[in-house]
């Protein structure tokens, strides 16, 4: 079951959608991807039982790009595992500190980023009733989001791919059909993460790739279920 459309703009001073194949100095896409517009849904509205299908993405100021070097941490993130120990008090955490302290004391890398410059999209995407829904009608979904999207709340602060990179958004009543003259071929695109059939997005990671091209300065986006989504799990 499907619910209404919805659209935002959305617009920031900085973004980074990283291309993964380029992950080691970072590239962005020219355009924002799927997940990173899924996320900005979410943070204004989201509750286990449905996910945000995104259908289009249209690009609304010029495609400019500006080199940055940015600090990083060469630390991955403890596993879940760890994590849920941490919470019942089984084991110590330990901090990712830039200084060389932290775990596996490999400290503080500078990477740099290819980011995206004074960036401006509207959104458009509709709530899709998923496996795990306990009930929950779907035109409180539509309502509940139209509500806080006019108010400009949300859970958390949305981003721009990386989390320094501030999002900011307003609704929008109507949605316009084209952006910019720019007409591309991105080739293979990140579509997500996660399995979005299921809100048990710990333990369900899948990561999905469709073809993608901007006719008239719109990426059109295909249904998660859809052929065109290749989509692989990802183990561990």
């Amino acid at each position: 079951m499907k619910g209404d459309l919805h659209s935002i703009e959305v617009w920031g001073e900085f973004a980074c959608f990283t291309r993964p194949e380029l992950k080691v100095e970072r590239y962005s896409y020219p355009v924002i991807t799927p997940s990173s517009a899924r996320g900005i849904f979410d943070s204004i509205y989201w509750k286990p039982g449905f996910y945000w299908q995104v259908e289009s993405i249209i690009i609304l100021n010029p495609i400019r790009y500006v080199t940055l070097k940015r600090n990083e941490v060469s630390d991955k993130a403890p596993s879940d595992r760890t994590i849920q120990a941490w919470i019942r008090g089984d084991k110590q955490p330990e901090p990712i500190l830039a200084d060389g302290t932290g775990i596996d004391n490999k400290g503080r890398t500078q990477r740099q980023t290819m980011a995206l410059k004074d960036v401006r999209f509207h959104v458009t995407a509709r709530p899709v009733i998923n496996r795990d829904n306990n009930g929950k009608p779907i035109k409180s979904v539509d309502e509940q989001f139209i509500r806080r999207a006019k108010a400009g709340k949300c859970f958390q602060r949305p981003y721009l791919g990386c989390r320094e990179f501030v999002a900011f958004y307003k609704h929008i009543e109507k949605p316009i059909e084209k952006g910019l003259d720019i007409d591309m071929e991105i080739g293979w695109m990140t579509y997500d993460i996660f399995n979005l059939n299921t809100s048990d997005r710990s333990n369900n990671r899948m990561y999905s790739i469709f073809w993608a091209e901007i006719h008239n300065g719109l990426l059109s986006v295909p249904p998660f279920g859809h052929d065109s989504v290749k989509k692989e799990r990802v183990r561990g």
